[in-house]
């Protein structure tokens, strides 16, 4: 029988696991692999209580299915492997995962979202492209090129300049951070689903960095000025801008 001190001490372990798996794992590229391993923490265990339980076959059968999957799993999930480790040595990040966003840096007014919704709409009855990325805490190691570094207050006119055709980086995403324009000419991992035809770069980038990551990301097509939103592996078109606005004015947490 436990004592009050262990059942305390398994609480603490559980509330620390939990708390660390909301913070950095959860809707992050690192999730498919905790889930894979716990998948395979549980087959280890389920060989060796066959064992115990003299069912020899089933489990000497479990234990190499366990250790095949084991040295599979460093090979499948390699890449979420390495940026898993360095999104652990990240000095920033273990800041943002205790301390938080700083709420001094947060703009209180609108006048963000409103420069963003005024170049989407005008950006789409111009058929002209553009990509949006909204990254939430830790998901900047899913990003392999930020671009160049940009940090500059939120304009319409910016934002035109920026997606213009004719300018170095109007084929890459914007980044936006603290309600600024933090990167331009992002690149972004493409999704390797099978995508409906009318889809294009845009959209599977899009589709792509939210398959892998918490990140909301806003896309205006170049062929059709359709206005699309990527969130959780899902793209969802916008047709009416106030309900383009409440999307945003929720993702930028205004």
């Amino acid at each position: 029988m436990m004592h009050v001190s262990e059942i305390i001490q398994l609480g603490i372990i559980v509330a620390l696991v939990w708390y660390f798996y909301k913070k950095l794992i959860q809707n992050t590229a690192s999730e498919k692999l905790v889930r894979g391993i716990f998948g395979l923490v549980l087959l280890w265990v389920f060989s060796f209580v066959f064992t115990m339980l003299k069912f020899n076959l089933l489990g000497g059968f479990m234990h190499w299915v366990a250790l095949f999957l084991s040295i599979s799993l460093i090979v499948v999930f390699q890449p979420e492997l390495r940026k898993f480790i360095a999104l652990m040595g990240s000095i920033q990040g273990w800041r943002k995962l205790f301390v938080g966003h700083d709420k001094g840096v947060r703009a209180r007014d609108t006048s963000s979202l409103d420069a963003i919704v005024s170049a989407v709409e005008y950006m789409s009855s111009k058929h002209t492209g553009a990509l949006i990325v909204f990254p939430s805490t830790l998901d900047e190691s899913v990003i392999e090129r930020k671009g160049v570094m940009v940090d500059a207050k939120i304009t319409s006119e910016l934002l035109l300049t920026i997606f213009f055709n004719k300018t170095p980086l109007h084929d890459g995403a914007v980044i936006v951070e603290n309600n600024r324009i933090a990167y331009a000419g992002a690149i972004l991992p493409l999704s390797q689903n099978n995508l409906n035809w009318k889809y294009g770069t845009r959209h599977r980038a899009a589709l792509g960095l939210s398959e892998v990551s918490s990140a909301t990301v806003l896309v205006v097509s170049e062929e059709s000025g359709d206005i699309s939103i990527a969130e959780k592996g899902k793209i969802t078109k916008y047709d009416d801008l106030k309900k383009l606005r409440a999307k945003l004015e929720k993702t930028m947490k205004l």
